[in-house]
């Protein structure tokens, strides 16, 4: 069973399970992620990173940071929203339902930070992803952050619960 825990986005079990997405995304997309991202970003109340553990080893990971609207140039971002970010299981733990525990985790922990919004981005060169955010009530929303443009970005998001999407 997966046992979740909050730690640092700077963690060296968390950067080592980065730079697997890292390596991951540059297999199927040719670089890696070039969202800014500052671990500060990812403490309370900020926001929130977590590890996934079976038996003491770490599998999973995935965190969320806080994000408000930031106005004409990107205004699909509202105020209230819990983006996710770095959400991944290693190859050998996976189709054992640990991102969706991870998922479900970080949910309730932005739900708790009365964050209103998920959202995130991920791409068409990764419908296993796709699929975990369809079937856990994610929607498609407006593209967002620095891949708005790209047309291999999709954007998906989800009330936290209590709330509703306007």
């Amino acid at each position: 069973m997966l046992v979740t825990t909050h730690a640092p986005y700077d963690h060296p079990e968390a950067l080592r399970l980065i730079a697997q997405i890292q390596a991951f995304y540059a297999e199927r997309y040719g670089g890696g992620d070039d969202t800014p991202l500052r671990p500060e970003q990812f403490a309370p109340p900020f926001g929130y990173f977590l590890l996934g553990r079976v038996d003491g080893q770490t599998v999973a990971c995935g965190g969320w940071r806080r994000r408000n609207a930031v106005g004409p140039d990107d205004p699909s971002i509202r105020d209230g929203d819990a983006e996710i970010k770095r959400m991944y299981v290693v190859p050998e733990a996976r189709g054992e339902g640990h991102a969706r525990a991870v998922l479900a985790e970080l949910e309730r922990t932005a739900a708790e930070a009365a964050r209103t919004r998920m959202i995130l981005e991920t791409g068409t060169k990764q419908p296993e992803a796709v699929g975990l955010y369809a079937s856990s009530g994610y929607v498609p929303m407006e593209r967002f952050g620095i891949y708005r443009f790209e047309p291999d970005s999709l954007c998906f998001t989800k009330p936290v619960r209590g709330t509703t999407l306007v």
